[in-house]
Order: structure tokens, then sequence, then C-alpha cells
């Protein structure tokens, strides 16, 4: 039978029947309980005046919290969380990519109240967690207001198979605006592996876009079935990416940014290191690329706490540094 802890309830039941002399052995058995369980009890948890349920219960509490989840974990493992926190990862993925390395079982909950407990202490931890921000969602008519583009190919004419996930190759695509329109990247992200992509320009122009694409897919050209983008102009240019990497373009409908949804979220995430009052053409390809590697060595709860590195380029799991 599993042990449960004994609830308010019956340590009313207990006080009733003491104060009747009935012994434990007896008042084990009403309860269904061992008899070393009402011992235990009245031997801990009375007082001065005697056994007083509403003060049992709650000593019995108190060192429930006191006993922090029944484990303490020594320097050398919270050394370890210490470092994957420090690559910014959550402390879910912390949690997750250490269990799927074998090295550590912790859990996230427990992680978060580490780092609070050392914040208290003047510890920098908690600068390593990502800030949620409240989104401002913008509704529009979803008509197009910038005009559309010629020959576009819409994404209800996009093969189920994408929805799926199921293959490699499929990628979203769109443009991270820095502060004032100064600046700008060309982000793109594999549907599957979630493995990002990203140029630095100075402006949204369609040349510079189109070659940007280009340039960051062709060494993937192999894995590059379809691409979907938004509605922008600085992708005019789509029938010359199609041609060029031999793959199908889509586009989503205007103002519908949820069809997209995996590289809107992936832009949030480049927005931490590249927030919106950045000025990008300030920003060097070199900042952008540090930014990438940790994106894409960052475990990921839908990928099992692999790593989209891990995932796009077939490799085993190995520790993360």
């Amino acid at each position: 039978m599993t042990y449960t802890h004994l609830t308010r309830e019956e340590r009313y039941q207990i006080h009733a029947l003491r104060r009747q002399n009935i012994s434990p052995a007896v008042i084990a058995a009403q309860l269904n309980r061992s008899r070393s369980t009402i011992t235990r009890e009245l031997n801990r948890n009375a007082g001065a005046q005697g056994y007083k349920p509403a003060r049992a219960h709650e000593r019995a509490r108190a060192r429930q919290r006191a006993r922090r989840n029944a484990r303490q974990f020594n320097a050398q493992q919270w050394s370890q969380v210490h470092r994957y926190l420090r690559l910014e990862l959550s402390p879910e993925q912390v949690s997750g990519r250490l269990r799927l390395e074998g090295v550590l079982t912790i859990s996230h909950e427990c992680i978060y109240q580490h780092i609070y407990d050392d914040k208290r202490k003047g510890g920098e931890l908690i600068k390593h967690l990502r800030c949620q921000k409240v989104r401002r969602k913008r509704y529009g008519s979803g008509q197009e207001r910038r005009g559309t583009l010629k020959d576009r190919l819409c994404i209800e004419q996009r093969p189920a198979i994408v929805d799926t996930r199921s293959r490699m190759g499929d990628w979203e695509g769109d443009t991270v605006v820095g502060k004032g329109h100064q600046g700008v990247l060309v982000t793109l992200v594999e549907r599957k592996s979630r493995y990002t992509l990203a140029q630095q320009l100075d402006s949204r122009h369609s040349a510079g876009v189109t070659e940007a694409v280009i340039a960051l897919l062709r060494p993937h050209k192999h894995l590059c079935e379809t691409i979907t983008f938004d509605n922008g102009k600085e992708f005019a240019e789509h029938a010359f990416i199609a041609a060029s990497l031999g793959a199908d373009v889509y586009f989503a409908h205007p103002y519908h940014s949820w069809e997209r949804g995996l590289n809107e979220n992936t832009n949030g995430l480049l927005r931490q290191y590249f927030p919106k009052c950045t000025n990008l053409r300030r920003v060097s390809q070199h900042e952008v690329d540090d930014a990438l590697y940790r994106l894409n060595h960052r475990p990921r709860k839908c990928l099992n706490y692999r790593t989209p590195h891990e995932v796009f380029m077939g490799l085993e799991i190995r520790p993360l540094h």
C-alpha cells in the first residue's frame, strides 16, 4: 500500500479517540493506518497541553516545507545547473536536458526556487531568466494594405505534409526590423528541427533580402523543400528564390502571423539579444552568429530536449558548451 501523509480530518479523529482513552492500536485499526504511524504522530506533534489536531497539522506541514523536496543537491550538481542557466536555458530546459544527458534529475520548480533564493542572497542567476513581456497584437481587416505580390502562391496551396513537421526541409522566413527602420535581420527557421539562420542587412530592399535568403539556404539546398514567407515587399523576387534553390515558395494570408508561428516565435527569441530599441545597422554579423549559436544549441522541450543543431545535423547528444 502506498504511504500518504495524515490528513487534517484524520488528526481530528485521532484527537477525539484519544480523549476517550482509546489505544493507538485501536485508533490505527479504525483509520486503516499502521500502529507506528499513530504512535509517531502522537509523539512528534503533541505539545505541552497534549495533542491538539490543528497545531499538530501545522507542525507536520512545517516539517514538509523545511524538507525542500526531501533532496539536497551538492555543489557540483548545482554548478552544472548554473552553467546551463548561463547559456540562457530556461529552468525547464535545464531540467529536461540534464535528465536527457543522464547527468541529473531535478525539477524545474526546484531550479526556480534555487534562483530566487540566490537572488535574496544577492546572486545574479536571475539575470539569465528570459523576460516575458506582454505583446500587443495588431488586429487588421485581413486585407493586405501594401499591395499584392505578383504570382504568389497562397499557403492553402502548400502540401499538407508541411503541417505535420514529419520531414526536414520546410522553412519559414521573415525579417526583423531595427529601431526607426535602421537595419534588418533576415531570418529563416526549419519547421521540424527549429534550426535558425539569419543575416544582417542595412535595409529591407528586395534585392538584398533575396540575395541573403539564397546565400543562407544554398549550403542546405538538399534540405530545402518549401519556404513560407509573410507578405512583405522584400520578398517580391520570390520566383527567383524558388528557381535558385529548387524550392516551392508560399505566402501566408495577410495579418495571419500564426500561419508562420514558428518564425514569429523565433524572432521573439532573437529579440532577447536585439531588443526593439536596437539599431540593427550597428549590429555585426558576428553578433548575429553568436546569438544564432545560442539559439541553435539551446535544448527544446518540443524536441525532447535535444537541440535544433543536433536534430538538423543528425548528431548524437553531448554535453552543451
